[in-house]
């Protein structure tokens, strides 16, 4: 049956925030979160930053039939030993409840380290070289390591009874194909329908046949049409770039220049837009078609508490029936 989940989105809502609408998407029967991880956010008007780690901890606690999934880049802005240990922490706390997702990150939040921005082909080795250090600290390996990272006489006291999971993030099927051979999963974002699909192909062509995956959906419900389509516009019009853009520019204000000029009708792409829970039904059943085994819902509007209620009401007890 598949998992449906809701996305804390530290980007758009202050972290006190983003801590009531967990709870209440528990008690609305929502099953899992998957949390942000940013330095920055996309533009100005999202104006929020808050640091997830911190948040993970309170929101774990005080949620206790809740699973979450953090999206993390660890190899500039986060040394893996470091990741490692808050994974092992949390990990230890919450048994089971804890899921790692990795990816090369975006310049928007690990360039504030003042380092040179690899190329994606660079970020991408230093990647599985970062999760090669985690998985060894994790079996309580004494990890020495020098590479694209570097790791010495490192050590892990405190570990979970289980090894923590590795989800891979993937936007291309190139990406996804090289996922497939050393993840223990598949992370990614709604795309048109065939698009997604060749990144499935892509993910279970490269070893990935039997993993979990993980979809991160990107809506906008509200009790108007217009007013989804414009709530929409007005949060997440900077969002729906190719990744070669997506990955490079470094500001808030640089991706407010490139949305300057997005038309609220060029987000059907990207983000499924109805104020009908029923069409909303509809497409999700298309990705649970597809093989998803969680589906993590993303209202990137800001009228949070009317999705959590509306949906929790009228499209999570449908989609329960799968």
């Amino acid at each position: 049956m598949v998992k449906i989940g809701c996305q804390a989105s530290h980007e758009q809502f202050k972290p006190s925030e983003l801590l009531r609408y967990v709870q209440m998407a528990e008690q609305a029967g929502f099953t899992r979160v998957l949390s942000s991880d940013h330095f920055h956010p996309w533009s100005e008007e999202q104006g929020q930053s808050g640091f997830a780690w911190s948040w993970l901890g309170a929101a774990m606690q005080a949620t206790p039939t809740l699973s979450y999934r953090v999206v993390c880049a660890p190899g500039q802005r986060y040394h893996p030993a470091i990741v490692a240990q808050a994974v092992a922490t949390l990990s230890e706390m919450f048994p089971h409840r804890f899921v790692l997702t990795v990816g090369s990150g975006q310049a928007l939040n690990e360039q504030i380290t003042g380092d040179v921005w690899p190329t994606k082909s660079q970020r991408n080795a230093r990647l599985k070289e970062c999760v090669d250090v985690m998985r060894a600290l994790w079996a309580g390996e004494t990890v020495n390591h020098h590479g694209l990272v570097c790791v010495e006489e490192a050590k892990l006291y405190t570990r979970p009874e289980t090894l923590p999971l590795v989800i891979g993030a993937a936007i291309t099927p190139k990406t996804a194909e090289w996922l497939g051979s050393w993840a223990d999963g598949l992370i990614t974002i709604s795309h048109p329908l065939p698009k997604l699909k060749e990144v499935v192909e892509a993910f279970r062509r490269g070893g990935g046949e039997g993993k979990p995956m993980i979809l991160k959906v990107q809506l906008s419900y509200d009790r108007n049409e217009e007013a989804a389509r414009q709530k929409a516009h007005q949060q997440w019009r900077n969002n729906i770039f190719d990744n070669i853009l997506m990955t490079e520019l470094r500001t808030p204000q640089q991706f407010d220049a490139a949305g300057a000029f997005v038309q609220p009708q060029e987000l059907d792409l990207h983000v499924r837009i109805s104020s009908a829970p029923q069409q909303h039904i509809e497409w999700l059943q298309e990705y649970v078609e597809l093989g998803f085994d969680e589906l993590i819902l993303h209202n990137v509007n800001r009228e949070q508490e009317q999705f959590i209620e509306v949906f929790g009401e009228k499209v999570l007890p449908i989609l329960a029936r799968n």
